[in-house]
């Protein structure tokens, strides 16, 4: 019998729809997954997955070059700490390369000296960024100075600053086997000379928020992620009523629609 075209688009389309089961267990393995904001999680420590990839994040993160998948797989480590248990010669061997283990090693020697600053966030610890590392850098000295609430007085919600206790809790005997001194460089304090200023949600001038705060704070302005007492400006260039917008006209925050108002551009 004679069938429309989109009576024919229908079933071509019903012909290739498939029930697609979400996994529960992790296919490394066999750990039950969890689900957070629709993403599956493994948390088993020992997953032999995420060993690999938790080495390879720290390496980039520290920007230690030459650690990639192959050679993390050819050098047989499954802890972070290893890597600097590693001599030149053995390296040498692992990767039949003297010339890739003498830089390697070399790599190796000069991460000695990240402060804890880019350290914790290289970890991989579950809302520990660069961001949350330089607010902890305000408040804290050292590894030791790192507790529940020091980490809400830096300025950490109540879900990171527990990530992080938790962490250091229970990683703190492979922690003590890395050579780092476990020392915060302390950042800038920036100073604002022309005002603070608060973004919510999605711009139209810039990419991303971080793009944006480079410049503004370029130009003397601080920029907090919340509207504060000491906010002064309040970029909305979404337009959207948030309840930042709110919180802003009732506290007289002066709301500008162009971040351009701003930087000139």
């Amino acid at each position: 019998h004679r069938v429309d075209r989109r009576q024919r688009q229908m079933c071509i389309r019903d012909s290739f729809m498939l029930d697609i089961l979400t996994p529960t267990e992790c296919p490394s393995c066999d750990y039950s997954l969890e689900s957070v904001n629709n993403i599956l999680y493994c948390r088993n420590i020992l997953c032999p997955a995420q060993s690999t990839k938790k080495i390879e994040h720290f390496a980039k993160t520290l920007k230690i070059k030459g650690l990639g998948p192959a050679t993390v797989k050819k050098l047989g480590i499954t802890e972070i700490h290893e890597l600097y248990y590693l001599e030149e010669d053995t390296i040498a061997e692992l990767l039949g390369s003297e010339r890739l283990a003498k830089k390697l090693f070399a790599e190796l020697i000069n991460s000695h000296d990240a402060p804890l600053n880019r350290l914790l966030p290289a970890f991989g610890i579950p809302l520990i960024g660069q961001t949350a590392t330089n607010k902890l850098a305000f408040v804290c000295k050292n590894l030791e100075d790192i507790e529940y609430d020091t980490c809400i007085q830096a300025g950490l919600g109540p879900k990171s600053s527990a990530s992080l206790c938790d962490f250091i809790l229970y990683e703190s005997h492979n922690i003590a086997k890395l050579p780092h001194d476990m020392v915060f460089k302390a950042p800038a304090q920036l100073t604002s000379t022309s005002g603070t200023v608060c973004i919510t949600g999605k711009l139209n001038s810039y990419k991303t928020k971080a793009e944006a705060t480079k410049v503004l704070n370029s130009l003397g302005y601080e920029v907090k992620s919340t509207v504060t007492k000491d906010v002064t400006i309040l970029v909305n260039e979404s337009g959207i009523e948030s309840a930042k917008v709110k919180k802003a006209r009732e506290s007289g925050v002066t709301i500008i629609t162009q971040l351009s108002d701003l930087t000139g551009e």
